[in-house]
């Protein structure tokens, strides 16, 4: 599940870097992610020899959980198997960290999908997006485009999670989180 907001106006925002790893990760796997289904934006595809589902939830950051509880019922998927990627503030740019549970840290769109399924304990890839200089709101500063030096280096810190992904599937979470953690 990459977290994000619909619509144009949002696309290239640091709130939307969840979907730039989803999309990414299916342009390599040539997934295509265009199913409406569970209030979402939907691509399966197999990997490592698995199958994989990639959602991108439509229903605004603030409500992701509705989406991911909606996919968790219809496929009866097991919360062992949910990757969530979505961007960290305290996570410096360019960084990422995988997490397997944890309060939702002030992210909206991860206390949605805690609540929807009544649980801290998944797997995450936290994004670092870094926190705004001091004074600025936060909200704006989430919800603005990157730098142009921050356009640079997304492709390095896109494919660092894009082999996070990959590596999950073919091992523990631990192993893959000892691996892209430190």
């Amino acid at each position: 599940m990459g977290l994000g907001n619909p619509g144009r106006q949002y696309e290239a925002t640091r709130h939307n870097i969840g979907f730039m790893a989803l999309d990414r990760f299916a342009d390599k796997h040539g997934i295509k992610i265009t199913q409406s289904k569970c209030k979402g934006l939907l691509g399966e595809g197999h990997v490592a020899g698995q199958k994989v589902y990639l959602l991108k939830p439509q229903t605004y950051m603030n409500l992701s959980g509705e989406s991911i509880r909606a996919f968790m019922d219809f496929y009866k998927a097991a919360i062992e198997d949910l990757i969530v990627v979505y961007d960290d503030l305290d996570t410096s740019y360019g960084q990422i960290r995988l997490r397997y549970q944890g309060s939702a840290g002030g992210h909206n769109g991860i206390k949605s999908t805690i609540a929807h399924l009544g649980t801290q304990s998944f797997q995450r890839i936290r994004m670092g997006i870094s926190r705004p200089a001091p004074g600025r709101d936060i909200a704006d500063y989430v919800l603005s485009p990157f730098s142009k030096e921050e356009y640079q280096e997304m492709p390095k810190l896109l494919d660092k999670t894009v082999d996070a992904m990959e590596h999950i599937l073919e091992h523990p979470f631990e192993k893959t989180m000892a691996k892209f953690n430190g």
